[in-house]
């Protein structure tokens, strides 16, 4: 038997999913370019991302969804070519991925939402780790200078969150 969500709740852990797709894709290319310097934090985080994208599915699946299915491919809001710009993206996932989890603790309720926070907390400090800026109210667009990021492409969602696209 299916637990009970509300819609935007089940809305909201959709659009996670899908940001933890296009999380998984971006440390990918992170991967390929961060040097051996970062290579083991930027391994934690692609780790992590994946572990998160799984528990979303197994959540989704519970609650009598369909999870969200990743893409092929993402559209990387810039070249990356070297070090210098795989932090960047690393940043920008991190980004990306505290704004959908500040939507869910919204919508959320309970464990799920003590959960998504959790997650939020996780993405802000690592954000903070890549890019050495940190923001007063991670996972808020408007209080990240230029209105969010979004770094790899994701898939449109109703998520406001999760429809921000790269700006940087």
């Amino acid at each position: 038997m299916s637990e009970q969500a509300s819609p935007d709740e089940l809305t909201a852990l959709q659009a996670a999913l899908a940001a933890e797709h296009a999380a998984v894709y971006g440390y990918g290319v992170v991967g390929g370019r961060i040097g051996e310097r970062d290579r083991g934090q930027a391994k934690t985080a692609y780790d992590a991302h994946r572990a998160r994208r799984d528990a979303l599915v197994r959540e989704v699946r519970s609650l009598g969804g369909e999870p969200v299915a990743s893409s092929a491919g993402y559209a990387l809001p810039f070249p990356v070519a070297d070090r210098a710009s795989a932090v960047r993206l690393a940043a920008g996932l991190e980004e990306r991925v505290a704004g959908v989890y500040a939507d869910l603790v919204r919508a959320a309720k309970g464990a799920r939402r003590a959960s998504a926070a959790a997650a939020l907390r996780e993405a802000a400090v690592r954000a903070v780790r890549w890019s050495g800026e940190s923001v007063a109210f991670p996972g808020l667009a408007e209080r990240i200078p230029g209105g969010g990021s979004g770094a790899a492409g994701a898939p449109p969602t109703a998520s406001a969150s999760a429809s921000r696209q790269a700006t940087r």
